[in-house]
């Protein structure tokens, strides 16, 4: 059975890779895009509910437009649904991402001159010049020690996801200005320079290699319930986006299995290690 969180099809059209493996009236090889708004909700379906988000700069490939939706594929972690049309741009090539938890592009070269965007953590975009407190980019200014080159990632998981402290959670969230706990996992990876499923059970399937025991978990290791992922910061305490706390918050590894198993979740289903 095909997951269709990861099969680019929706009965008219389809990829062409899976021509004979799904039924469709038209097979493509969709067109390159990318994503021209600063947060936008990927939806299951036209007028659905969210699944995720994709930041600004996103590549994705166009398989549909239609009645001002796309059936889009995004091209990092392979996630399919739909977008307006109207976040769509043409292909872009980002050279920096924000690096910091969020920042603002300005409308000239200070930051008393007025902002015109608000950037969270992850989003990509291209700079034009470099300054000397600021870089001009496609969007505006925006202060120098906020943004990182894409070909400098980060090295630790585990701090990135620090970074995210204290940010409201949000089901199907993927920014700084709300997040769950599989996106704060997503982003915190991602930032890094390794591929990362969007969902829990996903990354649970696919991602890293397993653990034995509790007593071998060190920074940076995955921690699974049935629909929860954690990350842990030392080998006691994990960072998570939860909705009990409502944000993303330190917690006791042994606190949170008590807690989550009283509240119905249940056991730790795996331990995962990706690096």
């Amino acid at each position: 059975m095909t997951d269709r969180r990861l099969t680019p099809a929706n009965g008219r059209v389809a990829a062409s890779h899976l021509k004979g493996t799904v039924a469709a009236e038209t097979f493509t090889d969709g067109q390159a895009a990318s994503i021209g708004q600063v947060v936008v909700d990927l939806y299951a379906a036209p007028q659905g509910r969210r699944d995720r988000q994709l930041l600004l700069g996103t590549t994705v490939t166009v398989y549909e437009r239609r009645d001002g939706w796309a059936f889009i594929q995004a091209k990092r972690d392979g996630y399919v649904g739909y977008v307006p049309e109207a976040a769509l741009v043409a292909p872009a090539q980002p050279t920096h991402r924000v690096g910091t938890l969020a920042t603002h592009a300005y409308e000239g070269e200070s930051f008393k001159s007025r902002d015109v965007f608000h950037l969270p953590f992850g989003a990509e975009l291209t700079v034009i010049d470099e300054r000397h407190k600021m870089f001009e980019t496609s969007l505006g200014y925006i202060p120098k020690k906020h943004l990182r080159p894409l070909a400098q990632p980060f090295s630790d998981p585990a701090t990135v996801a620090q970074v995210f402290f204290g940010t409201p959670y949000l089901w199907g969230g993927n920014s700084s200005r709300g997040i769950d706990c599989s996106g704060l996992v997503q982003a915190a990876y991602h930032a890094c320079g390794h591929m990362c499923q969007g969902d829990s059970d996903m990354q649970m399937d696919g991602f890293g290699t397993s653990i034995d025991n509790l007593d071998q978990l060190k920074r940076g290791d995955l921690v699974f319930w049935k629909g929860h992922v954690a990350m842990m910061v030392d080998d006691k305490t994990l960072i998570h986006a939860n909705a009990h706390h409502m944000a993303v918050v330190y917690e006791g590894l042994a606190q949170a299995q008590l807690r989550i198993k009283a509240q119905g979740d249940g056991e730790i289903l795996a331990l995962k290690r990706a690096l």
